[in-house]
């Protein structure tokens, strides 16, 4: 059964799915993703229910199927500074598929009604070339081939000249979620969702494990792992068109990634475990309908702070009491995520929908190093969609999103070699290893086009 379900998970994501708050989708599929993600009490389509409030799903009486890909484009510039050195270095990974399943079965004379989905849910990359115009080595050679005139990037700079080299990220997540919703009343609900993940990492070089003195950071294999949670919700949907939503995503706990790694050189490096969970998220949302109006507003709060991968922060740190150069984690704060969404249905055959979401960041600026991996955090998002009927049963959907970081998350390079080896490392005065004028930062922009077809079996 594990091999049908890892074949379906790559079926559904041969590519990265990239997070917009934090590692986290701000919205799954056209029409919720041009709502801004807001859903908890507007279930305006199946695969917004599904994702944010199981118990929203009570409100459709048929049964009904939606689908959605979509091409996403990032563009994430990671730049750093080392004395007297200074440079960018721009993603080159280009675009990369988003789909998405959603399955709803209801009656209306029934109080139950039933769901299924299958959403990639999390995710991020990077790409950054390595800049091979560095002036000198480690070991103080000079660089006959160094050009004054090039760009340079000290971050981006190759292991063996004190950078990162090449610097490469993949991490997906693939929710599977099985949805039970219940009308207490004519107007109360509630749902559970038990949910099934997949989640797989590659990296790099690989910030987790202790480097070599002589061949650097090796690089990891694609480790994957299964992981386990569940979600619960409650809706209300007055007569006079007020709706109120609840959701609680417990956080999904994984099994470790278990990583085989390689230097450089071919060599084998001695192999790695990382556990990264994904977070418990609390969602209330306000929806009103009036008219040819549909409002949605959401709030989230995502718990990185107690996540494994995430709450933990700052270098391994070995028995003799140095540090080893392996990364703990990504040391993330809590976030809170505001969505708001408008629907007008005034033109007839084309709703059109505006959305809007806001994120607060979880890196810290000290800790800004750690997450070179995964820069994907972006501030404010913009959407706009539409839908339009194909025929009595089958409606297209569209959406395009534009997302921004909103300037630059930046903090000092860190160099865990200890002072007593002339390193910046000390306990007491510097854990961190924060080298003394040094920059390290990155910003991004996304945009999206997503097409959906949802159809209904109603007659």
């Amino acid at each position: 059964m594990r091999k049908y379900f890892l074949n379906f998970a790559f079926l559904m994501l041969s590519a990265l799915v990239y997070g917009q708050a934090g590692h986290i989708m701000q919205g799954v599929g056209a029409v919720n993703m041009s709502m801004g993600g807001a859903s908890t009490a507007q279930p305006l389509d199946i695969s917004g229910a599904l994702q944010w409030n199981p118990a929203a799903i009570s409100v459709f009486d048929n049964k009904i199927i939606d689908f959605n890909i979509g091409a996403f484009f990032s563009s994430p510039e990671l730049s750093s500074t080392y004395g007297t050195m200074s440079g960018v270095t721009e993603d080159d990974r280009g675009v990369s598929p988003m789909p998405a399943f959603a399955m709803v079965w209801g009656k209306e004379d029934s109080k139950h009604t039933f769901g299924v989905s299958a959403f990639g849910i999390s995710g991020f990359g990077v790409t950054f070339p390595e800049n091979s115009n560095y002036p000198q080595d480690r070991m103080g050679n000079g660089n006959p081939n160094f050009d004054q005139t090039q760009p340079v990037n000290p971050i981006s700079f190759p292991q063996m000249a004190g950078g990162f080299g090449h610097l490469e990220s993949d991490y997906m997540l693939l929710q599977v979620g099985f949805t039970w919703a219940y009308e207490i009343s004519n107007n109360f609900s509630f749902g559970i969702q038990p949910t099934v993940n997949y989640g797989a990492l590659e990296l790099a070089p690989s910030p987790i494990s202790a480097p070599s003195q002589t061949l650097g950071y090796p690089t990891t294999d694609k480790a994957s792992a299964l992981g386990f949670g569940a979600q619960f919700g409650m809706f209300y949907n007055s007569p006079g068109g007020i709706k109120l939503g609840a959701s609680y995503k417990t956080g999904q706990s994984f099994g470790d990634l278990e990583f085989k790694n390689t230097y450089l050189d071919g060599s084998v490096a001695p192999e790695t475990t990382f556990n990264m969970d994904y977070p418990a998220i609390l969602s209330f949302g306000l929806g009103y309908s009036k008219g040819d109006v549909d409002f949605a507003l959401d709030y989230r709060h995502v718990d990185y702070e107690n996540t494994d991968g995430f709450a933990e922060e700052g270098w391994v740190i070995a028995e003799n009491g140095f540090p080893t150069g392996a990364v703990k984690g990504f040391g993330w704060k809590n976030i809170n995520i505001l969505s708001v969404g408008l629907q007008y249905k005034g033109i007839e055959k084309l709703p059109l929908r505006v959305g809007y979401t806001y994120s607060s960041n979880p890196i810290d600026d000290e800790l800004a190093f750690f997450s070179i991996p995964a820069t994907a955090v972006i501030a404010n998002a913009f959407q706009f969609g539409f839908s339009y009927p194909l025929t009595d049963n089958l409606m297209l959907n569209g959406v395009y999103h534009y997302g921004t970081s909103d300037g630059k998350t930046e903090g000092t390079l860190l160099n865990p070699t200890p002072d007593v080896m002339g390193g910046p490392w000390n306990a007491t005065t510097n854990p961190l290893g924060k080298i003394p004028n040094s920059k390290v930062g990155y910003e991004m922009t996304t945009s999206m086009i997503q097409f959906g077809i949802t159809y209904n079996f109603k007659k």
